[in-house]
């Protein structure tokens, strides 16, 4: 179970952020401001206690707060992200992460290693990172090596159609995997009980599992239902703002 979250507010600057969507628009700030909020009130009403970062507005991309920190419940690892405007968000997030662990447990990815957290699936002790334009190999090893420190182990998984692991794939416990894309065959992940998500409701792919309770990108009625059948409780949050910079719902929290 999770005790703690934590998020970063939107900068203003979001609206120069990263996107391969261009056609989706930018982000209405205003609206991503009400939706961040939104965003926090649903992970609160699952039982954990949310520090909010204030903005940075030199990054415009620094919401996601999950591309610059892997938390687990014994350890912490600083990533060294894969676009260049937004590896100096690691020294905004790094102060956040020592207030909940000791300096001995927070580890770095180092270059030649680079590594985004989007790529990096929790399954219990064992951890999928997806090998993207993001995440090489280099930064994989360093991280798989960090979690053997703590008994926990992973293992690197190519990526050819999606920008980050999660962006098709999220976990919800007790094996049950949402898949979608090129996962959907994948023999990697042919151990679970998979939810396979359509190519129409490919962004509904990015849920987060949180004690319990599903958290679902709003307006995507058959992923909804599809999770609800297996016996979820589901909250719906609208992160259209988000979607327009290539973002989800786990790109904006660190969940541990």
């Amino acid at each position: 179970m999770f005790k703690n979250c934590i998020v970063r507010k939107p900068a203003k600057s979001m609206v120069e952020g990263i996107t391969s969507a261009p056609e989706l628009g930018k982000p209405d700030y205003e609206l991503a401001l009400k939706q961040h909020e939104q965003y926090v009130k649903a992970l609160e009403s699952c039982g954990v206690k949310v520090l909010v970062l204030e903005a940075m507005e030199d990054f415009p991309d620094s919401c996601f707060v999950e591309d610059v920190a892997i938390c687990t419940d014994k350890c912490a690892v600083i990533t060294n992200p894969g676009a260049a405007s937004r590896n100096k968000e690691i020294l905004g997030i790094e102060p956040a992460i020592r207030e909940y662990f000791n300096d001995e447990d927070v580890h770095r990815i180092t270059s030649p290693g680079t590594l985004d957290g989007g790529d990096v699936m929790m399954v219990g002790n064992h951890f999928y990172i997806g090998l993207s334009e993001r995440t090489n190999m280099e930064g994989a090893n360093q991280l798989i090596e960090h979690l053997g420190k703590y008994g926990k182990t992973g293992e690197a998984v190519p990526l050819f159609e999606v920008l980050h692991l999660k962006t098709a794939l999220a976990y919800l416990e007790n094996n049950h995997l949402i898949v979608g894309g090129e996962f959907i065959t994948h023999p990697t992940f042919e151990k679970f009980n998979k939810i396979e998500i359509t190519e129409d409701e490919a962004y509904a792919c990015n849920c987060i599992w949180m004690n319990d309770t599903i958290i679902v990108p709003e307006g995507y009625p058959k992923t909804q239902k599809a999770i609800e059948d297996k016996g979820f409780k589901i909250i719906t949050v609208d992160t259209s703002e988000y979607r327009k910079l290539d973002g989800g719902l786990s790109c904006l929290s660190l969940r541990f």
